[in-house]
């Protein structure tokens, strides 16, 4: 995008945000009419005011995805309709991209820079290759004998509670929206508290593309009312939660005391970055590293956060990342030239600060940074934060801190660098820097961890799957082909011949 930050900023000034929920195809005030305010973390202002939902409005909205589904208005649409329909969402979200990359920057305190060219975009991505995908999934005809024919059919689940997380909120809704749509699904969206209003504004274009009232829709609130009603609703029949591993349990406790809902869940990570002696150039791989834990404020579940190095290097690697964190600039979201914004919350701001103190108590060394910065503009910021001698039972090196913190752990080995890349209850991604083709088959191979990003940091793309092991993720993968199945019953139908 050609757009500056500074046009951005003064969008910023005259944007006015949707605050009500959205149900059945229209805006609407909250049963109780309560509402909560939604904070820019970088001033810690009020943006706006907005709806806060709960049980009574949770029944609302799932009555209508409901009702919508049951008509069949989107469901029973032929496959190529429903791939018009999302495409046009796809084409309207691009048309109003600097729209969302500024309330995305308002609600998240991310740089907008980083909203408008990289979160947005992933959005429209997510959708168009969903829609694209929608008329390319066969279903199957089984062998048999000659008297019988027997075929395998995919069926939409029906209705499906989304919720979302704080970090990425318009490209995870995408994730979300794109295959459950695709399958003729319904689906009731709760945003995180602190970020429900690109939400919103995704439901608007919904509907101005023609997606069927009750097929979409979008309810602000908290997790331990809205959330919470949702995962235990028995008329849902599907729940995907993107978020903390803790909050991801009661998930399953929900569906477990309710209907049996199918339950996906992509969670939380500790990803290791692995360094080894073969590294020529460090210049590729320190920049690398930044971006595994600096982009997004760290605010990231597959963040490099356990720097792994090679005893032998520890040294020079170290003092080469310690050199490129200091060229992030932490400060406005709408400055042209800043690369970090704030924590999300100053809640979340403090909990950060808290596992630095642990990891100083436990006798790691500070090597840059640690401190709170910017206290003035009444946002909340962090340095980027470098530890060094970090053992890998620490406190900083087991639990997800969610921020700008890196934890540098020395091998020997590689059979010792594996050991502490998997002594973690976490599993979703790893970063792993060699020159050697045979380690890096190897240590790739031997990583339990969703995705291994060799000699890069990456997630992949919309073709790939994405989710984890062990704690960080249960019931399936977001992204790819077989994100469409989550959402998906598997019929089959066996007949008999005359």
């Amino acid at each position: 995008m050609s757009s500056t930050a500074q046009e951005l900023a003064r969008l910023a000034e005259t944007i006015r945000p949707e605050t009500k929920a959205f149900i059945d195809g229209r805006f609407v005030d909250s049963a109780s009419g309560k509402s909560f305010d939604t904070i820019n973390p970088a001033t810690g202002k009020v943006v706006a005011s907005v709806a806060e939902t709960d049980r009574e409005d949770v029944d609302r909205a799932v009555a209508a995805a409901r009702s919508a589904f049951n008509k069949g208005s989107w469901r029973n649409l032929a496959p190529r309709d429903r791939k018009v329909a999302l495409l046009r969402l796809a084409d309207l979200v691009e048309k109003h991209q600097e729209e969302f990359a500024v309330l995305e920057c308002l609600d998240t305190g991310k740089p907008v820079l980083d909203a408008l060219n990289a979160d947005v975009p992933d959005a429209i991505a997510t959708l168009r290759w969903h829609a694209e995908a929608i008329d390319k999934i066969y279903d199957a005809v089984s062998p048999t004998s000659a008297d019988i024919v027997s075929m395998v059919v995919r069926e939409p689940i029906g209705v499906v509670g989304a919720v979302i997380p704080w970090n990425f909120p318009l490209a995870i809704t995408a994730v979300k929206i794109g295959p459950v749509l695709a399958g003729g699904n319904s689906i009731v969206i709760k945003p995180a508290e602190q970020t429900p209003l690109t939400a919103l504004r995704l439901a608007a274009l919904a509907a101005e593309a023609g997606i069927p009232d009750g097929v979409i829709n979008v309810l602000p609130g908290y997790g331990e009312t809205s959330g919470q009603a949702l995962g235990r609703h028995r008329d849902v029949d599907c729940l995907s939660f993107t978020g903390s591993t803790e909050v991801g349990g009661y998930f399953l406790k929900y569906a477990a005391e309710s209907n049996l809902k199918r339950v996906l869940l992509e969670l939380g990570g500790k990803s290791p970055v692995i360094v080894m002696d073969d590294i020529d150039d460090l210049g590729p791989v320190v920049e690398q590293i930044a971006l595994g834990i600096l982009f997004s404020q760290g605010e990231n579940c597959s963040a490099g956060s356990r720097l792994l190095v090679h005893a032998g290097m520890k040294d020079r690697l170290l003092e080469a990342v310690i050199e490129n964190f200091k060229t992030w600039k932490v400060g406005d979201p709408f400055a042209e030239d800043t690369k970090m914004g704030a924590m999300i919350e100053q809640k979340h701001m403090e909990r950060v600060l808290g596992y630095i103190e642990a990891g100083k108590r436990e006798g790691a060394l500070v090597a840059l940074g640690g401190n709170r910065i910017l206290e003035q503009t009444g946002g909340y910021f962090i340095e980027p934060t470098v530890f060094d001698g970090v053992a890998n039972s620490m406190t900083i090196a087991q639990e997800e801190i969610f921020g700008p913190v890196l934890s540098t752990i020395t091998f020997n080995d590689v059979e010792e660098a594996v050991a502490i890349a998997n002594d973690t209850k976490y599993g979703l991604a790893a970063q792993l820097y060699t020159n050697n083709l045979h380690i890096a088959h190897k240590v790739s191979r031997a990583i339990r961890a969703g995705t291994v990003s060799v000699n890069c940091f990456s997630e992949g793309d919309q073709a790939v799957p994405f989710g984890g092991y062990k704690q960080s993720g249960f019931g399936g993968r977001e992204k790819s082909m077989l994100a469409h199945d989550q959402y998906l019953q598997f019929k089959t139908i066996w007949m008999q011949l005359r």
